[in-house]
């Protein structure tokens, strides 16, 4: 009931939702100063919400800085959380990645150096319909260390997740009964991490964190960066706000 409400609640709380709803209730509503008050608070949201600069620092704030490779020590376990790929895209003969391709790549990198001796890819599917009908995110992922020329023997599934809480959960499992007293890795994006450390430290696993996929940037000092409307910016608010909503619910019911 949780992974539905939480998914609903999501759609209904992001920042285009309450503009398109502005914009509808300024189309139907009879009253001119009520359509005027409509109109004017959805154009203000949408120059808030569409500003590079805001968000950039939103983002910038929120997210968990990442440490230089070199000054990591080494792991026995990277634990990988999915959520990269499009598992519903055809023909099904290739792996198709979304933004955050890094989850998997930065893994690969720091096993290839040696930092990690196995990778545990935890994600099912996160979609309210048509589950049964898609692969699991983590064996697509699989597939691409495989190609890379990782051995099966150090690569880990875990397959049945729907979304950080159980990611954790699931994880904690395999974790203590296959690898326990030993050093985790986890690996998310920056946004992420914050929302998915607690959930694994609540789960009884400490970890070290390891970020990927930023979507913060250095600040530019441009007009067009202060200025201009982008649409870019509305869909990492998008981003920013889901994440948002998954902390703070999270954290009410006790996952944190």
């Amino acid at each position: 009931m949780f992974f539905v409400l939480s998914k609903t609640l999501f759609y209904l709380l992001m920042p285009m939702t309450w503009i398109a709803g502005l914009l509808a209730y300024a189309w139907f509503a009879k009253s001119p100063t009520r359509k005027k008050r409509a109109s004017k608070i959805a154009f203000i949201l949408l120059l808030f919400f569409s500003n590079n600069l805001i968000i950039n620092e939103a983002i910038r704030w929120w997210e968990i800085p990442t440490v230089p490779i070199a000054e990591l020590p080494k792991h026995d376990v990277a634990v990988v959380l999915t959520g990269v790929t499009d598992t519903q895209r055809e023909p099904k003969d290739r792996v198709y990645f979304s933004k955050g391709a890094d989850r998997i790549l930065h893994p690969l990198q720091l096993y290839k150096m040696g930092k990690v001796d196995k990778i545990l890819i935890s994600g099912g599917s996160g979609r309210l319909v048509n589950r049964q009908k898609e692969d699991s995110e983590a064996e697509e992922l699989a597939s691409i260390l495989k190609l890379a020329g990782v051995p099966d023997s150090a690569v880990v599934l875990e397959n049945q997740s729907r979304n950080t809480r159980e990611n954790a959960a699931f994880s904690a499992k395999i974790l203590k009964n296959r690898f326990p007293g030993k050093r985790y890795l986890l690996v998310t994006s920056a946004f992420h991490m914050r929302r998915a450390a607690g959930c694994f430290r609540k789960a009884g696993v400490p970890v070290t964190v390891f970020s990927a996929d930023f979507y913060g940037s250095p600040r530019k000092w441009t007009p067009d960066y202060w200025l201009l409307p982008s649409e870019g910016a509305i869909g990492k608010w998008s981003t920013l706000w889901h994440e948002w909503i998954g902390y703070v619910s999270y954290a009410v019911v006790g996952y944190l």
